[in-house]
């Protein structure tokens, strides 16, 4: 068993999973990303860590395979031996955009397959290897953030599909903090605004002109490191009498305002 914190970072090949894993690097943790992406083609992303001289391990599978994500923590496991930060940051919007009342069944499937239930899955995985942690004896202070989104409880009617996964997040950091407080297990949910990434650059326009009119007190886009700032807070132990917290980053869009 190696003698540093090691995080898991789903998703984490680029955009905010790519930045918060930079910023676990940063304070000191091994790293493990889980992408379904190619290394190759993220090579440069990957090459980064290399400055951070800390344990890393690439592993490439997909979310929504059960067999992937047993792959995940038996590796990480045989590896380094500990899980002890769960960063769930992987998701996926809809293909295609449509009308809730034009919602497909392979889309919905799709997008719940990845953001919720396989969300859920590797949490139950690696929740129970946390457990064999901590009932060790090792001094550790095990984590799992959820990364949702202002849709967990914004209609966007358009992409049903991705709000509904999102609201699921937010009901499974509930139901981890609760089941996993006893043992000392930390669960916490973040959920990011409009943020700089890949996934809004499609709709970058849109954006830029809701936000010079207001849509949010803060008036910028947020960024990746907005995100990983927030993880890495919660991943300080200094809010251990906190747990299934959400913490909003989203430049105050949460207020209702007048």
């Amino acid at each position: 068993m190696i003698d540093r914190r090691t995080a898991i970072i789903t998703g984490g090949a680029r955009g905010i999973g790519n930045a918060i894993a930079q910023q676990l690097a940063k304070e000191g943790c091994a790293i493990v990303i889980f992408d379904i992406i190619s290394p190759e083609n993220v090579k440069e992303n990957l090459d980064a860590f290399k400055i951070y001289n800390v344990p890393f391990l690439y592993i490439q599978g997909n979310l929504a395979d059960g067999n992937d994500r047993k792959r995940l923590v038996e590796t990480v496991i045989k590896e380094f031996g500990r899980i002890d930060i769960l960063v769930n940051n992987a998701g996926v919007a809809p293909k295609e955009r449509k009308d809730i009342l034009e919602m497909t069944e392979e889309s919905f499937d799709f997008v719940i397959g990845i953001n919720l239930k396989g969300t859920l899955f590797l949490t139950q995985l690696v929740a129970k290897e946390m457990i064999k942690l901590v009932e060790s004896g090792i001094d550790t202070l095990p984590v799992i953030i959820n990364i949702s989104s202002i849709s967990a409880y914004t209609s966007s009617t358009n992409r049903g599909e991705y709000c509904i996964s999102k609201a699921g997040v937010s009901m499974l950091t509930k139901l981890f903090a609760d089941r996993l407080a006893s043992y000392g297990i930390y669960v916490y949910e973040i959920r990011p605004g409009i943020i700089l990434t890949d996934m809004t650059s499609v709709v970058k326009e849109k954006y830029d002109k809701l936000i010079a009119e207001g849509i949010t007190p803060i008036k910028r886009w947020g960024y990746p490191q907005d995100i990983a700032n927030a993880v890495s807070v919660l991943c300080s132990g200094k809010l251990t009498f906190s747990t299934g917290e959400i913490i909003n980053v989203d430049g105050g869009f949460h207020l209702r305002r007048l």
